[in-house]
């Protein structure tokens, strides 16, 4: 059962970091799943949520927090039938489809990629990760499909994780867009952090971290849409999508990240958004370097027929 807590710091406590202060005041809740609860948006500091664990205490200050159900310690190897376009001793590469979450969670503690890998790869996981998301390098939304590595070892996780933290890594998407793009291409630059009302969203906002994302349109639909490519130049939650809404264009299907105005579509193109059971968006090409031979590897996988389906009908 969930709960949530709340607490008013002490002058004594005034300076502590936030996971500090928690660690001390939340009896049986390691540290690091409070690190989790703060990553996950599930920590308030005066109403407003916080991401940051190295956050200072103010004397007065009350901390909410959100305590979810805690899902099993170890995923159970559940067998699934996988795209994999790539795997050797090291790594995986594969195509995830829509609706599939990437790792067990609070409302989703099995049938997740995770459980399936376990399966395939008989428990030879990189556990880097932790217990709940073995291997897991970089992740993408239940609801966008697309291209992911996955590390067997914890050599393979410690090489590929570098390359991310770096931006070294090649990241294409695919989406389609409501609304016409401002410009053929462009570049959107925007510090991203947790919403500062809505801790499930997350928002362009001073405290952010630097995000940036370059974009080209692939094919248009006049005023009522485009095919859009989408190269991720840092890799931020929700990234993509916050920019785009940020430059008044959605994704077709993403009822979370919609600009104010979105436009009037026909009765065709709004009942197949309806039924698309999806967000219109694809992590087409991965491009990396082997983290233990070196070699340059690339991979694309086009979207699925769907998008091509929903492009005819906006145009």
């Amino acid at each position: 059962m969930s709960r949530t807590v709340t607490l008013r710091v002490g002058p004594g406590e005034a300076g502590d970091r936030l996971d500090r202060f928690l660690a001390a005041r939340l009896e049986g809740v390691s540290r690091a799943r409070i690190h989790g609860l703060i990553l996950a948006g599930e920590v308030a500091l005066d109403g407003g949520t916080v991401d940051h664990a190295a956050a200072r205490m103010r004397p007065g200050q009350e901390v909410t927090v959100h305590l979810p159900p805690p899902v099993a310690a170890a995923p159970e190897p559940q067998p699934r039938a996988l795209d994999i376009l790539f795997e050797d001793d090291h790594l995986v590469v594969l195509d995830k489809p829509a609706g599939l979450v990437v790792h067990p969670a609070p409302g989703h503690p099995s049938g997740t990629l995770v459980n399936a890998l376990l399966a395939h790869c008989a428990g030879s996981l990189s556990g880097i990760g932790g217990v709940a998301r073995p291997g897991i390098v970089h992740r993408l939304d239940r609801d966008v499909s697309g291209l992911l590595v996955v590390a067997k070892h914890d050599r393979a996780h410690v090489g590929l994780a570098g390359q991310f933290s770096v931006h070294s890594v090649e990241r294409v998407y695919e989406a389609i867009v409501l609304g016409p793009p401002p410009a053929a291409a462009g570049v959107i630059e925007g510090p991203i952090g947790r919403h500062p009302r809505d801790r499930k969203r997350m928002a362009i906002v001073a405290s952010g971290k630097p995000a940036r994302t370059r974009w080209r349109v692939i094919e248009a639909a006049g005023r009522s849409g485009a095919r859009l490519g989408l190269e991720l130049m840092t890799g931020r939650t929700h990234q993509i999508r916050v920019h785009l809404q940020s430059i008044g264009l959605g994704i077709a299907g993403d009822p979370i990240y919609r600009p104010p105005r979105l436009p009037a579509l026909s009765e065709p193109a709004r009942s197949r958004i309806g039924t698309l059971g999806r967000i219109a968006l694809h992590a087409r090409t991965l491009g990396f370097a082997h983290p233990v031979s070196g070699d340059r590897l690339r991979f694309d996988r086009p979207p699925p027929a769907v998008f091509r389906e929903l492009f005819e009908i906006l145009a």
